[in-house]
């Protein structure tokens, strides 16, 4: 029999006109996102700490900070801008930017001698992306019973949740995989 073939799973959009009026397709992707909105929140730790972004040291820390600082905002302020997606169960993806002076940096993850490294880098966040991307995170509610902290999953790499490490006195935004999935690990906790 002929297999049915749903519309689904060929998503395509008409392209152009040929010379005979013929109709071209193009094939859309998938994983295809599409930015639907953007939120403007900053972001806690489970310590009450807020993550600053220092692009000029080239660190992202959560600190501890003062009204007057906070009102100042540099480089604490972020946009959370969340994409549409095709595959809801892996979380909301999103990709984070922040503004420091009159610069906008994005947030992004990259090797580095055989390790994941958070990076900041100055541009602007895509309104599409195509496919997979370094910027993308699987936004998570942290726990079933609390609806407002999440965790962040790097898209590229399952199990990699965005966290915070200690480093001397820093609270450094690090990448760190959860050793089981029923794991809570509270540095990945995130409130925003």
């Amino acid at each position: 029999g002929r297999v049915k073939m749903s519309a689904e799973e060929i998503p395509v959009h008409a392209v152009e006109l040929g010379k005979n009026f013929c109709l071209y397709f193009d094939e859309l992707e998938c994983d295809a996102l599409c930015k639907e909105k953007t939120l403007y929140r900053v972001l806690r730790n489970v310590n009450s700490q807020l993550l600053v972004v220092r692009p000029d040291l080239n660190v992202a820390a959560f600190e501890d900070v003062t009204d007057h600082e906070m009102q100042s905002g540099k480089g604490m302020h972020f946009s959370i801008h969340c994409y549409k997606t095709t595959t809801p169960l892996a979380g909301m993806p999103v990709a984070f930017s922040v503004q420091v002076g009159d610069k906008s940096y994005y947030m992004c993850c990259e090797k580095e001698c055989g390790e994941m490294i958070v990076r900041f880098k100055e541009g602007e966040v895509p309104k599409e992306i195509p496919g997979e991307s370094n910027i993308i995170f699987f936004k998570k509610t942290f726990t079933s019973c609390c609806s407002k902290a999440f965790k962040f999953e790097y898209s590229l790499e399952q199990g990699m949740f965005l966290a915070f490490e200690e480093e001397g006195y820093l609270r450094k935004l690090t990448l760190k995989k959860l050793s089981r999935k029923d794991e809570v690990d509270e540095t990945m906790k995130i409130s925003l």
